[in-house]
């Protein structure tokens, strides 16, 4: 199931703001290069894909409370998942 805000992302109207960057002649170059081997036509299409893509991460890794976040890094660490639901659980009641 879509989030709302996925749903916005996905329309193709929705509003635009123009923004100067300050690009390294050789980065610029490189992207130019890179479009066409991905199937894009533009530099400038391919930046805003590498945008896209290192947002949407970012907007996974800090989505949550830092509780949920705490939990889901104690669970990757090893903590069994009966003591993180017992842990919850406690404060949750607290």
């Amino acid at each position: 199931m879509l989030t709302e805000k996925l749903k916005k992302r996905l329309t193709k109207d929705r509003p635009m703001t123009p923004i100067t960057l300050r690009i390294p002649v050789d980065v610029v170059e490189s992207l130019k290069a890179i479009a066409p081997k991905r199937g894009i036509a533009g530099y400038q299409t391919l930046l805003k894909l590498y945008i896209s893509q290192g947002l949407r991460a970012d907007e996974a890794q800090f989505a949550g409370s830092s509780a949920e976040r705490l939990v889901e890094a104690l669970r990757k660490r090893g903590v069994s998942k009966k003591l993180l639901e017992e842990a919850t659980r406690e404060s949750a009641l607290s």
